[in-house]
């Protein structure tokens, strides 16, 4: 998410113009599943206290159609997100 008050999606347009568009590929599709999954992606974290200033989500599609998240973070969230993958990990009997 970009930041307080921002919907956290900006720059699909971008994403969508930057490549190559395949005749008969169904691109939109997998862009809203893609900006779906982000929302909850988003509201998760922000439930657990990352912090919405140090992350960015954005929703685009893949070569294929396929939907594609993409996270960005501050180094201050990520090491947040870090320990939080940790503890679940832990609590899952998942820790290496």
């Amino acid at each position: 998410m970009c930041g307080p008050g921002g919907d956290g999606f900006e720059g699909e347009a971008a994403d969508l113009e930057a490549g190559i568009w395949v005749h008969g590929v169904d691109y939109l599709s997998g862009w809203r599943d893609a900006r779906e999954a982000a929302a909850q992606l988003g509201d998760a974290l922000r439930l657990v206290g990352v912090e919405s200033a140090g992350m960015r989500l954005r929703a685009a599609s893949g070569a294929d159609g396929s939907g594609v998240v993409r996270l960005e973070l501050s180094p201050g969230s990520a090491r947040e997100v870090a320990v939080l993958a940790r503890v679940a990990a832990a609590r899952w009997g998942r820790a290496g």
